[in-house]
């Protein structure tokens, strides 16, 4: 080989080598300036902001679904078989067999019947819509939804600042989503809670589900919303009518056996005209007790920022937002007026 060739190869190796070293000087991220990054939190906070009223119009309008769900299937199956004749006639025996065994309570029948009708309510109502949807769910879902818009977001900012996704990522890093430490995997990132596979699976999530339920959140009380009211209506009312019931049956052992039969049935047909007669009336007395009262505990739940369904969902934005505030108001403490890079 030629020691011209060779003096041309070994130009060329140079010039190789060169431009390596220049692809890696332009693909070394920028120095971001403090200034940047304080202008980054504070579009952080807004966006936080912006993310926690979505979340909230769309948990807002699923739980009126939910709702809707409530009362078509309040109306379809649990009036239906509350108000029915033999309903009332095996609801009378019991009420019945609370009184025999009242021991001193005040008001027992009431609130045994109560319990009853609450169990039968979440058969017949709250579990068949539970697996369509329920509060808990939507929790969890308007959660998610707050970190998918918030997401959304930090990727607009990161293009806004020209800031390189491993920054962007070490500095959301440092951010707190749910501080609940200890231990340790109760407190996780905002970079943690975005990129979790699964958020409610998340051990800091289900210490902080956990923590809301505790204090009485999500679907908590809506199962009752309403029966209290109605058990004690339905007991007076079923009292009364077994007092009249032992009259008759004291008149039907008078007369005797067939006689007494005759009257016993006759009794029992009477009560079935009448129940059939008061129904239409009944059915509106009850479908308005249960209503005014499961309305107040749905406004609570899409209401009450430490209670509702938006609980999660605002517990996480106050970690954010409270971080960021703080990080915003320490840095323009210490940086001197008309530092702040204007926004691109």
């Amino acid at each position: 080989m030629s020691p011209r060739v060779l003096i041309l190869a070994w130009m060329l190796l140079l010039a190789g080598c060169a431009g390596l070293v220049r692809v890696h000087e332009t693909a070394a991220p920028t120095v971001v300036s403090p200034q940047v990054w304080q202008q980054v939190d504070v579009d952080l906070l807004q966006a936080s902001e912006q993310a926690t009223l979505q979340a909230d119009a769309w948990a807002r309008s699923t739980m009126e679904y939910w709702r809707t769900r409530i009362y078509q299937q309040t109306d379809e199956k649990f009036i239906p078989w509350f108000d029915g004749y033999w309903t009332q006639e095996w609801l009378s025996i019991k009420v019945g067999w609370y009184r025999l065994n009242d021991q001193g309570e005040q008001d027992p029948s009431a609130k045994r019947l109560a319990s009853y009708l609450q169990e039968q309510y979440r058969a017949r109502v709250l579990a068949p819509v539970a697996l369509e949807i329920d509060p808990d769910a939507i929790m969890d879902q308007a959660a998610q939804f707050y970190l998918e818009q918030l997401g959304k977001q930090l990727a607009l900012i990161a293009q806004r600042y020209g800031l390189a996704a491993g920054q962007l990522d070490a500095h959301i890093n440092q951010i707190p989503a749910i501080s609940l430490a200890p231990p340790a995997n109760h407190s996780v990132s905002l970079y943690q809670a975005l990129h979790a596979e699964s958020l409610p699976r998340l051990p800091a999530y289900v210490a902080l589900n956990a923590r809301i339920h505790l204090a009485g959140g999500a679907n908590d009380g809506t199962s009752s919303a309403g029966i209290d009211s109605v058990a004690r209506q339905t007991s007076e009312k079923l009292q009364s009518e077994f007092a009249g019931r032992g009259v008759a049956g004291a008149v039907a052992t008078a007369v005797g056996r067939v006689a007494g039969a005759m009257i016993s049935l006759g009794v029992a047909g009477v009560r079935a005209i009448a129940h059939e007669h008061e129904q239409p009336d009944t059915q509106v007395r009850i479908r308005k007790s249960l209503g005014e009262a499961f309305d107040k505990a749905w406004l609570k739940l899409v209401s009450d920022p430490n209670a509702g369904v938006m609980a999660t969902t605002h517990y996480l934005s106050a970690q954010i937002e409270g971080y960021l505030a703080t990080a915003v108001e320490q840095r323009v403490l210490v940086e001197p007026p008309g530092s702040l890079t204007p926004r691109p």
